[in-house]
């Protein structure tokens, strides 16, 4: 009985750590989407090629809502704004980049598997159905349950 107490009483103080994690999960994934929307943004036309050489439809038009998209996700995941919203369209691009880069290299990051993809999309998953937490913008505007 005393173990039960004590870990009902671990778990109800670790619950205020739950907005923090958010925050810190927020920024992490951000800086993530920073380099790439980068060098994608440095070298749009070279992206567009890539994307053709896979056979993405009308590679130039989504090299740019790639590229847009994660520079927008850096910004929103960074303020907190938008969270919700803005992990839908980056989980799309995670899944893309699943099934058109990584997935035949096996699951290791080092073998530029679908890993880290696959990590970033469990991210935004849990911001998709938990939001920003407290220490957001979306908290701010949109009060709590943002």
């Amino acid at each position: 009985m005393k173990c039960k107490q004590t870990y009902m009483e671990f778990s109800r103080l670790s619950e205020y750590g739950t907005s923090l994690s958010l925050l810190l999960a927020r920024f992490a994934v951000a800086y993530g989407f920073y380099e790439p929307a980068m060098m994608k943004w440095g070298g749009i036309e070279n992206v567009a090629s890539w994307f053709g050489t896979m056979g993405i439809p009308f590679p130039t038009l989504n090299a740019y809502m790639a590229a847009s998209t994660e520079a927008a996700g850096v910004i929103l995941l960074t303020l907190g704004f938008m969270t919700r919203f803005i992990s839908i369209p980056l989980i799309v691009i995670m899944l893309v980049a699943i099934f058109m880069v990584h997935l035949p290299h096996g699951f290791s990051a080092g073998e530029n598997g679908f890993e880290i993809p696959l990590y970033y999309m469990l991210f935004l998953f849990i911001f998709l159905t938990n939001g920003a937490g407290k220490f957001s913008l979306d908290r701010l505007i949109f009060g709590d349950k943002s």
